[in-house]
């Protein structure tokens, strides 16, 4: 790649919104500097996952400046935590100078400036020293894209093995910075987009040591608002906020700002905003301890990428966010359907990039008070599983364990159709060739759907099962069940099955064996 284009840019969002999803958990272990409130993996994925759903709303021809800047406003407005308010503000400098066309190595320079303009009390061995030193060691790289983007990925993952060095708390509580962490993994992402390597393997540094975060977080107030005011009256509003606390970070520009302060009080910070200008989002939370607001009823959320699957669910009760299929539900509709369904939920997110969505969906819903469990269903079929066991009568906690453990012992199948040659675990496909999946990997590759189906049903009822699930989709062909119904009859007339209409795109028959 020669250039950051458009789809390099949103594929970057994407890829670095899910890796930061996906480490998020050891990401939050590491959180001990400025508070430990073992948030900041959360944060960061949260910040980035709103960039991403940002620029992929925009159309497909979009030009470069509009995507930057789009990246840019979807980072700054998702914004939460202090790593995450700064990495916006990284994410600003690189559209600045990218948008039109710039270098990387000056995108990164500019990302460092801006970073640390943006904080009032800078510390080193945090996630701007991290930035720094991958800004830093690009300057002088002679090569390509490709050179400068491994450069800053290396140096990166080096400063942030040495954060420990640079900051007392990090290397007493055993760990690295978790925002340098965070920074590392989108800079590797970045990398990974440019160079077209196919790794997914992110490696987050473990603690050293047996730490327990949360008791080194003392009494006060984390304060985050969006600001509607002008530059006089924002650099006002730092001076007024830099006395009443610390971890003070003021990002953005052109009249919209984001604001992020730890406060002992936390109204004197909200008034000093509403002198200043408008502010809206106003988040407020307590740092010593977290607290939950009760609140009734309890109910289940699913996703569903197809008419009759939304239907099948809703019928039993749950609260449905639909989805395209090959497509991921934004975090909005996740958010809301999660807000709707009750103050106890469960979510079923029945595909796994819909469950990093569902993950922190439910991570901004529990600040308002919602207790949320997002169970592991990787497919529909899992999902319906899991939804036939639930019972509202039971405490939520049995009654998650009961819909976890019927999701797990229900394994998943399903066909498709290839659109392009490929190597997979069964050999090499062609286009036109039905693929035959058990649990995500390719077990079989045939000429018919009806042929295929019946191996794949085969394959997965050797090992044992008592009822089979099949959800024909808006292409399969009249009498597809009805084929693998006959089959099932004669090699195990035991088994119950059950079929539904699923009328899911891209997917002719989903297949499930409990």
């Amino acid at each position: 790649m020669e250039v950051l284009d458009p789809p390099a840019v949103r594929r970057w969002a994407r890829l670095a919104a899910d890796a930061l999803g996906g480490a998020r958990a050891e990401i939050d272990a590491l959180n001990v500097f400025p508070v430990a409130d073992g948030d900041t993996g959360t944060n960061l994925h949260l910040t980035v996952l709103s960039a991403a759903e940002a620029v992929e709303a925009l159309p497909d021809d979009v030009d470069a400046a509009v995507m930057w800047q789009t990246l840019s406003y979807g980072a700054l407005i998702g914004a939460r935590g202090n790593s995450g308010v700064i990495v916006s503000q990284a994410l600003r400098g690189l559209a600045e100078v990218l948008k039109d066309g710039a270098d990387l190595r000056a995108g990164l320079l500019r990302a460092a400036t801006l970073a640390r303009e943006a904080v009032a009390r800078p510390v080193e061995g945090t996630v701007l020293s991290v930035l720094e030193a991958a800004a830093r060691a690009v300057q002088e790289v002679k090569g390509d894209l490709a050179a400068v983007a491994r450069r800053a990925a290396g140096a990166a993952r080096a400063a942030l093995r040495r954060t420990p060095e640079q900051l007392d708390v990090l290397a007493r509580s055993g760990v690295v910075d978790a925002g340098g962490a965070g920074l590392a993994i989108i800079l590797e992402s970045l990398e990974r987009v440019i160079t077209g390597s196919n790794s997914d393997r992110y490696d987050v540094p473990a603690p050293t040591s047996r730490i327990s975060p949360m008791t080194e977080v003392g009494a006060g107030y984390e304060v985050m608002y969006l600001l509607d005011a002008d530059d006089a009256a924002v650099a006002k509003l730092r001076e007024e906020l830099d006395a009443m606390g610390d971890s003070l970070v003021v990002v953005g520009g052109e009249g919209l700002w984001n604001v992020h302060v730890h406060v002992g009080e936390a109204g004197p910070a909200v008034e000093a905003a509403l002198r200043a200008g408008r502010p809206h989002r106003i988040r407020i939370t307590y740092l010593a301890e977290r607290t939950h607001r009760a609140s009734a009823g309890r109910g289940v959320v699913a996703v569903a990428a197809g008419d009759g699957i939304a239907a099948l669910f809703e019928e039993c009760g749950a609260v449905v966010v639909r989805r395209a299929p090959g497509t991921r539900p934004t975090l909005p509709a996740m958010l809301a359907a999660i807000r709707e369904a009750g103050g106890e939920v469960a979510v079923l997110p029945n595909d796994e990039g819909a469950g990093a969505v569902a993950t922190a969906a439910a991570e901004i819903a529990r600040e308002d008070g919602v207790v949320v469990s997002v169970l592991p269903t990787r497919a529909t079929v899992q999902g319906l599983a899991a939804l036939a066991v639930h019972d509202p009568l039971r405490r939520f906690d049995d009654d998650v364990v009961a819909m976890t453990d019927a999701a797990g012992h229900t394994r998943h199948g399903h066909l498709v159709v290839a659109d392009r040659e490929a190597v997979t675990s069964a050999g090499v496909c062609r286009p036109g060739d039905v693929l035959g999946l058990i649990d995500g990997d390719v077990s079989v590759i045939g000429g018919k759907l009806a042929e295929v189906a019946t191996l794949v049903v085969d394959r997965m009822v050797a090992g044992g099962g008592e009822l089979v699930t099949l959800v024909t989709g808006a292409d399969a062909p009249v009498g597809l069940a009805g084929h693998v119904e006959a089959h099932l009859r004669v090699i195990r007339p035991d088994v119950d099955l059950v079929v539904y209409d699923g009328e899911q795109g891209g997917y002719p028959l989903l297949i499930g064996v409990e």
